[in-house]
């Protein structure tokens, strides 16, 4: 990824740092982003990455608003020149059963999974045609192994999860023969704080598909998605990449 820049959504902690984190020991620029709200610890993660000898920046974004992930890639462009990979991996969850979800909770987890990933790519899309071919970009979504299956408890989260595999296969097809890349991983249980937060009985039950007993560590998605955006993956595209511990595999 050396002279390469690019962005990481969701990257104040977890999944989202993991990977600002290796892009930025890649070589690759780095713009780190994430709410207003998670400002401290996302300029903290911008701050590891130069401290490591990356060059990162932070800035403030709201995935679910047009003119935050528009003006996201044009800051990309305007600090680096071009924008060469994006990691769309901002997202939130609300545990209930279905008819339990409230309207609000299902509407917020739509515009933040799967309107922000909708957005992002497309405005991160039409600054990489930009680009010289003929490897013009590589995108990397979020998704989650709930894309794959349903997760007791997960119903809106896991409808947005497989809506982004449904973007992510369109913008592939779309844009293969443009010299842009568009995949997704499908994490498991990644100790992130969307994990550690919950009960330990409601671990225990997240984590009982995995054949692994353990729970993922977010460096582990960070290589997934890293060697995806590389040229490692020049004849990747399209796939719904599982970092679950096998389990959607089977038990």
């Amino acid at each position: 990824m050396e002279g390469r820049a690019g962005l990481v959504t969701g990257a104040a902690s977890g999944i989202g740092r993991a990977c600002a984190l290796r892009f930025g020991e890649e070589g690759a620029g780095v713009l780190v982003a994430d709410l207003e709200s998670a400002r401290a610890a996302g300029e903290e993660t911008a701050a590891m990455i130069r401290a490591a000898g990356g060059d990162a920046e932070f800035a403030a974004c709201d995935v679910a608003l047009a003119a935050d992930g528009e003006a996201l890639v044009a800051r990309v462009v305007q600090r680096w020149g071009r924008i060469d990979y994006a990691h769309n991996n901002a997202g939130i969850g609300v545990h209930a059963p279905l008819a339990e979800t409230s309207d609000e909770d299902f509407d917020r987890v739509v515009a933040v999974n799967l309107r922000g990933t909708f957005l992002g790519m497309k405005h991160q899309i039409r600054a990489m045609l930009a680009n010289d071919p003929p490897a013009r970009g590589a995108i990397v979504n979020t998704s989650s192994n709930a894309g794959l299956r349903g997760v007791h408890m997960l119903g809106a989260y896991a409808a947005t999860k497989h809506g982004i595999l449904g973007l992510t296969k369109n913008a592939a097809i779309e844009y293969a023969d443009d010299g842009i890349r568009v995949n997704a991983v499908c994490p498991g249980a990644i100790m992130t704080p969307l994990m550690s937060e919950l009960p330990p009985d409601r671990q225990a039950e997240i984590l009982s598909p995995q054949a692994m007993s353990r729970p993922g560590d977010p460096a582990e998605v960070a290589a997934a998605v890293v060697w995806l955006c590389s040229d490692q993956a020049s004849f990747v595209t399209g796939v719904a990449m599982p970092v679950d511990a096998a389990s959607v595999a089977g038990w």
